[in-house]
């Protein structure tokens, strides 16, 4: 594959971003250890190439619509938002990149099915609801504000960490429940902030997004209260033994979270002091779900 090729394909599955995917894919496994069992390595590797195939597939899926929609040509991109811009320098991919985004999902889909008859019926459901969430995610759900404000955190929260967890020990576990609470908050956050700087062509592409229905200033409201809710999920879960007390090393982000939400009041409508504030909130994204599984490995 030529130089140019390689790039492209790196541009429409966006894969700075796939980092999130093993980040949020540790915590089902660290609970899984917690619980004092033994991991299947193999299992393990196809819940984390599953994971990030789907993550790439709703990435390109994205780039395609958002291309064909033409509101990538109306964006103005920060590192954070507003796509990778390979579309509309490129746009002879557009094709391969309805081919990237299908076959990720095939393969996501076909190692879903692999585990399901592996493990457990049981499976199944969390399996159809991130499939679901891939498939309907931009030309659907990002038209209905609650369900575009939710659907990331139910991804990246519950579907793969709880799924990662059933995997791993053939059941549900409260403390997976828990702990998929933290991503949950946090990812919807994610995706909440990273629509602050896009809210005019959003709009104008017919998207109705938090920030469109309820303005950037309420929109930070929501954001104080999502990230309170992220840190409170995991000082209850603790304190009601669900999680270790190495679990509250999560707690630690708390620090760059409370500059991040005074930022945001203060810059909510100023896109370039948004980014480093973007920056920030995907750093504590990372970080804090690395730092919980750490955590439960230590307890």
């Amino acid at each position: 594959m030529p130089e140019n090729r390689v790039t492209n394909f790196f541009g429409v599955i966006r894969l700075p971003f796939l980092i999130l995917t093993p980040a949020c894919i540790s915590l089902g496994l660290a609970t899984a250890h917690w619980s004092g069992n033994e991991i299947d390595t193999i299992h393990f590797t196809l819940v984390l190439i599953g994971a990030l195939t789907a993550h790439m597939s709703v990435n390109a899926f994205n780039e395609y619509f958002d291309f064909k929609s033409g509101l990538d040509l109306n964006t103005s991109r920060t590192p954070f938002s507003g796509g990778s811009g390979t579309l509309p320098g490129n746009p002879d991919m557009v094709s391969m990149t309805l081919v990237i985004a299908t076959g990720c999902l095939l393969i996501s889909a076909a190692i879903g099915s692999y585990l399901v008859f592996a493990s457990s019926i049981g499976l199944l459901p969390i399996g159809l609801l991130g499939l679901l969430i891939i498939c309907s995610y931009t030309p659907w759900i990002n038209k209905r504000p609650l369900l575009c404000l939710i659907a990331p955190g139910l991804a990246f929260g519950p579907v793969m960490v709880m799924g990662t967890h059933f995997v791993l020990t053939g059941a549900y576990s409260g403390s997976a429940f828990a702990v998929s609470l933290v991503p949950f908050f946090m990812v919807n956050n994610l995706l909440l902030l990273n629509q602050f700087p896009d809210l005019t062509p959003d709009k104008q592409a017919g998207r109705r997004t938090l920030p469109i229905t309820l303005g950037l200033h309420n929109s930070t409201h929501v954001f104080q209260a999502l990230q309170l809710m992220s840190y409170l999920c995991l000082i209850i879960a603790v304190s009601t033994h669900y999680l270790p007390d190495n679990a509250l090393a999560g707690l630690l982000t708390l620090l760059a979270s409370i500059p991040l939400v005074i930022g945001l009041y203060r810059y909510h409508g100023n896109i370039q002091k948004l980014i480093p504030l973007m920056g920030l909130n995907v750093l504590i994204n990372i970080a804090t779900p690395v730092l919980i599984s750490a955590g439960l490995f230590m307890a």
